[in-house]
């Protein structure tokens, strides 16, 4: 490990152990306040400015600047609920939840015998969400490894202590399908850029090149796609919804299939996003690779 990915690793650590010492509550509190902090600091600020320009563009400027505010504010909650994770998945769900909708359409998709792609975006805290349907039915999280692998480790332990497995993407999709095979539910996000590897839906009025991967896995393999998202409420707890199971028809070597099962799941994460702006992923961009001819 480098000297400055121990350094991280270090602070995340340390962090992490101040937040968890601290109620659920005080610790998202105090997050609140360093995600404030981030945004007063400018961290990726013209990024998310430029992504609600896009995204909202009827919007005055000052309304753009009071969702930013917000959102900052809810990514440090989120961050400050990951030393809290397996706790709060194992805590009595309406201390932690004040609604959780849909759960009959997971019964349904695991009834199906193929498994299942649990699908969301970068939206309210996407992970706690992927957990608690954990405590119900078996999930897998497909994931990234992060550069720094101090902090992946960290992760990795954070998420087996909260009951989830996990299949790393640097070891192919191998391990996705043998999940879905065995029944698992297998958690994947489906809303970054995914440069020239992606297709094209129309996301928050503009083209976006978007993952294909959740489409033709369940092309290939005829598991459902159930699509959820988690956000606050005013309470501090959260509210989980579940969409009804998008079921995989065509072949995946088609690739108007795969278009037309990505642009449903597309369009479910923008109701969300148009509905609560400030829980959603404003500082990654979004639409940084271009459509030939786009804007």
């Amino acid at each position: 490990m480098s000297p400055s990915h121990a350094a991280e690793t270090a602070l995340l650590r340390a962090v992490a152990a101040g937040l968890g010492a601290l109620p659920w509550r005080a610790a998202t509190a105090v997050g609140a306040q360093l995600g404030s902090l981030l945004h007063h600091a400018g961290l990726r600020g013209r990024v998310a400015r430029e992504n609600l320009a896009i995204a909202f563009p009827e919007w005055a400027a000052a309304e753009r600047e009071r969702v930013l505010a917000r959102h900052y504010a809810e990514l440090g909650r989120v961050a400050a609920e990951y030393p809290h994770l397996a706790r709060l998945v194992r805590a009595p769900r309406e201390r932690v939840f004040a609604a959780f909708e849909g759960e009959e359409h997971l019964a349904e998709a695991a009834a199906m015998g193929r498994g299942a792609i649990l699908l969301t975006g970068h939206y309210g805290n996407f992970e706690l969400f992927g957990a608690a349907i954990g405590r119900q039915f078996p999930v897998d999280f497909v994931f990234r490894p992060p550069s720094n692998p101090g902090a992946g480790r960290w992760l990795t332990a954070t998420r087996a202590a909260a009951g989830v497995g996990q299949v790393t993407t640097s070891g192919g999709i191998k391990r996705v399908f043998q999940a879905l095979r065995s029944g698992r539910f297998v958690a994947m996000l489906g809303d970054q850029d995914a440069r020239h590897e992606g297709v094209w839906v129309p996301f928050m009025g503009r083209p976006a090149s978007t993952p294909a991967g959740p489409a033709r896995i369940a092309l290939a393999t005829g598991a459902p796609i159930v699509f959820g998202t988690i956000h606050r409420t005013a309470d501090g707890r959260h509210h989980a919804r579940v969409a009804a199971p998008l079921l995989p028809q065509g072949d995946p070597r088609d690739e108007q299939a795969v278009q037309a099962l990505t642009r449903l799941h597309t369009q479910l994460l923008e109701a969300q996003v148009r509905a609560r702006p400030e829980h959603w992923f404003w500082l990654h961009r979004r639409w940084k690779t271009r459509a030939a001819g786009g804007p």
